[in-house]
């Protein structure tokens, strides 16, 4: 008996449904207060102020601050590369995208351009609205509404909230030193704006920067968000 009329098409398209391949996406959540009572305290009732970043095919992208015009604070590192002064908290399974490589590629482009690395704010734009962005942009859903808590009722209760939760202190090492912030691993890079460097590409023709694709030779500088607050150094982008 020949096919209905239409059924080669449904099994046609039903194939290409079967055919499309899943990218998983997965966020990695840090905290930025030092490990005590009251990061343990806050991390309990679920009002911690953290840093995420989100896992796409083996590497970790995340949004931070800095003050040159123009350019994009999207970068990505190795996953679950320790921001300075952070400590890893969790990993969450997001959920999957059907988009393929370059539906991905482009969409992380056009979040580079939508969170520019002088729009940061602690409250109001940071590392978290960027992973809310991202995975409802892949995902059709976003990232928990828990991960900006901190920042949620920073906005609208400025007055109670800590200093410590809108200005941790920066890292310090067991000696008691501030840690060098241009010590950072060799596999992050900031997302490139245009050719011939494609993503997570050095900046640099000499090869002279670090992990993060900053000259050795720049000394470290006071970063502040758009209100004034001075920006951690886990929330601070890496330079080109």
């Amino acid at each position: 008996m020949p096919p209905r009329a239409g059924s080669g098409q449904r099994v046609s398209k039903h194939r290409s449904t079967l055919s499309l391949q899943k990218t998983e996406i997965s966020i990695h959540v840090y905290d930025l207060l030092p490990p005590g009572r009251l990061s343990s305290t806050l991390w309990t009732v679920g009002a911690s102020l953290l840093h995420s970043g989100v896992v796409i095919n083996g590497k970790e992208y995340a949004y931070g601050g800095h003050q040159e015009r123009g350019v994009t604070g999207v970068y990505w590192t190795k996953p679950k590369t320790v921001p300075p002064g952070g400590t890893f908290r969790c990993e969450i399974l997001h959920g999957f995208t059907l988009a393929t490589d370059e539906e991905i590629e482009a969409t992380l482009r056009s979040a580079s351009e939508a969170f520019l690395g002088t729009s940061y704010n602690i409250l109001t734009k940071n590392c978290n609205h960027f992973t809310a962005y991202l995975c409802q942009k892949l995902t059709g859903t976003p990232s928990p509404g828990w991960l900006n808590r901190a920042a949620s009722i920073g906005v609208a209760l400025p007055c109670m909230v800590p200093r410590e939760w809108v200005e941790p202190p920066d890292f310090e090492t067991a000696e008691g030193e501030l840690l060098d912030e241009d010590a950072t691993d060799e596999h992050s890079r900031m997302l490139g704006p245009s050719p011939p460097h494609r993503l997570g590409e050095s900046s640099n023709s000499d090869g002279s920067d670090d992990g993060y694709g900053q000259s050795s030779s720049r000394r470290q500088q006071v970063i502040r968000d758009t209100d004034g607050r001075r920006l951690p150094a886990a929330e601070t982008a890496p330079r080109r």
